[in-house]
């Protein structure tokens, strides 16, 4: 099938700080040794579609520099991950005003390819799809466009974007976020003979005229602008998918994905080997373990591990945790380099890179390079969400240890 993906990878991520304080929401880890990124990019191979562009702005240089390192395509194929940063030209002097706007700014380049659909997907989402099996229907019902959708119950509606779909599974309409009984009760879907909804995956399927022509104006964004656009003026259709699909928007989102990948029996999983996670390539030997209880985690290469116990936990590439201590329901980075005692903070009694001894952390993200002191008490107990400090920022009853940050010994957050 003759399709291009683009991947909207320039929203500031905002909700996702301090995460994305010096990241793009793309780039930041998952699992331990991925990058969200990876999930559409991989998707996308396993589909058959190897010709994707990556729409950056904010905080890029992480994600291009994994991209660069990563997506490398042999020379006998037409395959690429092409990065398009914003850019400002002599005909186009502002940035990207939102997703609709930075397809619009980028689409000449599409064009090169002269794709019959392009296929648009989110930086920030976990699940895994065939995306062929999408292009299959789209091209039966004869649509313009193609909206991947959820099933979901009357309770988790009211965050979404709900579409309201005939027998035939063609749109008819959409709210965003529907707050009210009267709003939502219309849009019940008739194929279910219980009370289901269908939510907007942020996963779309455009012919490609019908695409070129939507975006000949200026609206902004494809959910507030685009969506409701198409439905009243082309043939627009949905894709339901029966998978997991987690939206990573969020600290507490983000937190909760990671931890259920620690599950015995976890909906999501990266050990599917027909259609694998594809990430960086790296040479770091396996993980050692001097001492620790390790119950539902996962422990990902490169690490040393001295611990008392480590409980339903993510431990990231190259981590070191200290004797005696307790990580329970938490997120653990791991760094981005191994450390030489010349590398060391200025004065030989700073922290040295990992988690030190007897240290106590619970329900928390520890992200990367972080240098945590011997005796460091960490937990969001007792701590307003929406605190910031230098050391921790608390959202979503998480707290969070951000990028580069030294925790001196002794402390207690």
């Amino acid at each position: 099938m003759n399709a291009v993906a683009v991947i909207l990878g320039g929203g500031e991520g905002s909700r996702l700080q301090p995460l994305t304080r010096d990241r793009a929401k793309p780039a930041v880890p998952i699992a331990g040794k991925y990058r969200l990124v990876d999930i559409p990019i991989s998707n996308c191979i396993n589909s058959g579609i190897r010709r994707m562009y990556l729409l950056t702005q904010f905080n890029s240089v992480s994600l291009h520099q994994h991209i660069q390192s990563t997506y490398r395509f042999d020379e006998y194929s037409s395959g690429f991950v092409r990065l398009m940063a914003a850019q400002q030209t002599p005909g186009q002097t502002s940035w990207y005003e939102g997703t609709a706007d930075a397809v619009r700014k980028t689409f000449t380049h599409f064009l090169n390819q002269s794709p019959d659909y392009i296929i648009i997907l989110s930086g920030d989402q976990l699940y895994r799809m065939d995306f062929s099996e999408v292009l299959e229907q789209h091209i039966a019902n004869g649509a313009d466009a193609t909206i991947s959708t959820k099933p979901v119950s009357r309770s988790e509606t009211r965050g979404l974007g709900i579409m309201q779909v005939d027998e035939n599974q063609r749109i008819t309409n959409f709210v965003e976020k529907p707050k009210t009984d009267e709003e939502l009760d219309p849009l019940r879907a008739p194929m279910y003979d219980n009370e289901t909804y269908l939510a907007s995956m942020g996963i779309y399927v455009f012919s490609t005229k019908c695409l070129q022509e939507l975006l000949d104006s200026d609206m902004e964004d494809f959910g507030g602008h685009i969506i409701p656009t198409a439905i009243k003026q082309y043939k627009v259709y949905s894709y339901i998918f029966n998978g997991y699909w987690r939206d990573i928007g969020t600290v507490g989102s983000f937190w909760e994905a990671n931890l259920q990948l620690t599950e015995v029996l976890p909906e999501f999983t990266f050990y599917e080997a027909k259609a694998p996670i594809y990430t960086q390539m790296r040479y770091l030997p396996p993980s050692k373990i001097n001492r620790c209880d390790l119950n539902r985690c996962l422990l990902t290469e490169g690490c040393i591990v001295s611990g008392h116990r480590i409980l339903n936990s993510i431990v990231g590439i190259r981590a070191i945790v200290g004797d005696a201590s307790v990580i329970e329901h938490s997120v653990i980075m791991g760094a981005d380099y191994y450390e030489e005692q010349s590398e060391r903070p200025r004065g030989s009694d700073g922290p040295a890179l990992g988690i030190g001894r007897e240290c106590y952390i619970k329900n928390a993200i520890i992200d990367k390079n972080a240098r945590i002191g011997h005796g460091c008490y960490i937990t969001p107990d007792g701590k307003g969400d929406g605190t910031v400090t230098d050391l921790y920022t608390v959202r979503d009853g998480v707290i969070v240890i951000p990028k580069n940050t030294i925790v001196p010994d002794g402390t207690r957050l």
